[in-house]
């Protein structure tokens, strides 16, 4: 077990490996690892894989989460996961992923990240409505734009519980920023 804070990544398990989105997530997570923190992710391929490789080669601690009953077509956790957490079902799996988590970063994805960034969202909404603290979140991408608008205007949903990013760098930079490690 690592004694580093760690930054939650959540994305698509369907990435392929030479896409751009790849590479970016991978990006994602060197940027994390060099700036000292572990990355947490839900320990299976495709973004979480490309996440969890930039952070073990930019020698950072990777941890996965992983529900091998919810997944049972998914036996392994990626080669690059340091420290595994293996969950029972879906609740608990993002909710051990953000027990842990100071900050989240949601790349594109599917249901899935869909799922973890609005269980995010609520819980900074929740934790505002008491007079905590946030985690800081970002939502990279167009795709999030569009949800986090219809959310705003159908569901009065706070905006400023999750902060919106075109691009990974700018995501990242907003995090590390929130975090005070840039």
């Amino acid at each position: 077990m690592s004694d580093s804070s760690a930054v939650a990544v959540f994305g698509s398990s369907q990435t392929d490996l030479d896409s751009r989105k790849w590479a970016e997530a991978e990006q994602v997570g060197r940027r994390l690892a060099e700036a000292g923190f572990a990355v947490i992710t839900g320990g299976y391929g495709g973004t979480m894989e490309a996440v969890s490789k930039g952070a073990s080669e930019a020698s950072g601690h990777v941890i996965g989460v992983t529900a091998p009953a919810l997944f049972p077509g998914r036996h392994n956790a990626n080669p690059y996961v340091a420290e595994l957490i293996e969950t029972e079902g879906l609740a608990r799996r993002i909710g051990a992923i953000m027990e842990r988590a100071e900050g989240i970063i949601a790349l594109p994805g599917s249901i899935g990240t869909a799922t973890e960034l609005l269980m995010a969202w609520n819980i900074n909404h929740i934790v505002r409505r008491n007079g905590g603290h946030h985690v800081p979140t970002v939502a990279i991408g167009q795709e999030w734009r569009t949800v986090a608008e219809t959310l705003v205007s159908e569901i009065d949903a706070f905006p400023g519980d999750v902060h919106l990013a075109s691009t990974p760098d700018e995501g990242v930079d907003w995090i590390l920023d929130q975090l005070n490690f840039r």
